[in-house]
């Protein structure tokens, strides 16, 4: 009796086991399979690799190297995230335009830990709306566009009178400074001084961990950037507190006071300090690196050079002649200069892509995205794809005159 009930339970467990995988098989048989591609070691995936390659001359090798061998859209495992990379830039729109009930933005463990639960990067809803508002509008704002072209000629000037014809100078490490001031003083009118260099020094350190293995433990990478915040966060902060205690209610004159006039209680000192810090990465790695490419992309073609140089001395013999300071709308009207900006933008790549979570399997091009898997829309592959540009690694800011080819 024992014995006929125990053959009874295996022999309906096997029945079971057998009819769960057919029906899971069924399954994937009628569902288009996922893209090619590995997902490399266990727990860090490809993650070195794609890290390793982003630090070579050429980034986009970790990406080009996958794509001859599997094709435009593939699977790898970066970032601690079972991953579907695209490369294609069909695929790529169709991600970024969908919704929130198919895509959500989604980003690697080390960034969100280091960003925070109250950065404008985690937070959704209202008030994630309402952040996007009040800062969107006050950097649109004319003031602040004022304020900008001004500070940009001072730390300019500044900056170049410490350069003499016989030394030499590292454009990143100069314009870094000089975005790294502009920014800052938007965000909490902070001038050159001590604090300055305080913050600076704190936040290369922090910056440094945003591509990073997720391991917090002491003497890690991600560790040592998250101490950095804490101190940061502790100087913005005290001038918060200091801003709530003087200067309630008066006109805005940066980002810290356009939240405090807002009188939103879910904008709390936490919350705002957190953001402004993560608001001056910018100043910190984009911006100075995108100049020092358009300084190396037009010092490499000669022509741009010239027509960049005419273009913007005949602005300046313009407004010598009428007595004017330069102002944000002179500089939107140099036309060429707008085209070296944006064929920068295209070469240099500075957003190499975005990250979506799947928030139900997706079938695109032949092939399904899983809930739950994130997607990485790579950009860098999309700007150097020979079949949308002519001569893709060629500086040519003429191609935006003829419709961007």
């Amino acid at each position: 009796m024992d014995h006929s009930w125990v053959v009874c339970v295996v022999v309906m467990a096997i029945v079971t086991i057998i009819l769960c995988r057919s029906w899971k098989i069924r399954g994937r048989l009628r569902s288009p399979p996922l893209p090619p591609g590995t997902l490399g070691w266990p727990f860090i995936g490809e993650t070195l690799e794609f890290i390793s390659c982003a630090y070579t001359a050429r980034p986009e090798s970790f990406m080009d190297k996958r794509r001859v061998k599997y094709g435009k859209v593939f699977k790898s495992h970066i970032f601690g995230s079972p991953t579907v990379v695209s490369t294609d830039a069909e695929v790529n729109r169709f991600v970024l335009q969908s919704d929130a009930r198919v895509f959500v933005p989604s980003y690697p463990r080390s960034l969100t830990e280091l960003m925070g639960k109250s950065s404008i990067l985690s937070i959704n809803g209202s008030l994630q709306r309402r952040m996007h508002g009040l800062i969107g509008a006050f950097f649109k704002s004319p003031n602040l566009k004022v304020q900008i072209t001004h500070d940009m000629q001072n730390y300019v000037k500044e900056s170049m009178k410490g350069w003499n014809d016989d030394q030499l100078i590292y454009m990143q490490d100069e314009t870094k400074i000089i975005a790294f001031q502009i920014l800052v003083k938007a965000l909490i009118s902070l001038d050159p001084g001590e604090e300055i260099e305080f913050l600076k020094h704190q936040f290369q350190e922090f910056i440094a961990g945003l591509i990073s293995l997720p391991i917090n433990l002491p003497g890690t990478r991600l560790y040592k950037s998250l101490q950095a915040k804490k101190r940061m966060m502790k100087l913005v902060h005290k001038i918060i507190q200091e801003r709530r205690e003087s200067n309630m209610g008066r006109t805005p004159r940066d980002v810290v006071d356009v939240l405090l006039n807002d009188g939103s209680e879910q904008l709390t000192d936490e919350l705002i300090s957190e953001n402004m810090i993560d608001l001056m990465i910018p100043g910190e790695d984009s911006v100075p690196v995108l100049m020092t490419l358009a300084i190396k992309y037009i010092t490499d073609c000669p022509l741009a050079l010239q027509q960049l140089m005419e273009e913007n001395l005949k602005l300046k013999r313009r407004k010598d002649q009428l007595g004017e300071p330069l102002c944000w709308s002179d500089y939107m009207s140099l036309s060429f200069t707008q085209n070296v900006i944006t064929e920068t933008l295209r070469m240099g790549n500075i957003i190499i892509g975005v990250m979506r979570k799947a928030m139900k399997d997706v079938m695109i091009k032949g092939y399904t995205i899983p809930k739950g898997w994130c997607v990485f829309t790579y950009f860098r592959s999309v700007h150097l794809d020979e079949h949308l540009y002519d001569g893709p690694y060629k500086f040519n800011p003429w191609r935006w005159q003829l419709g961007g080819r």
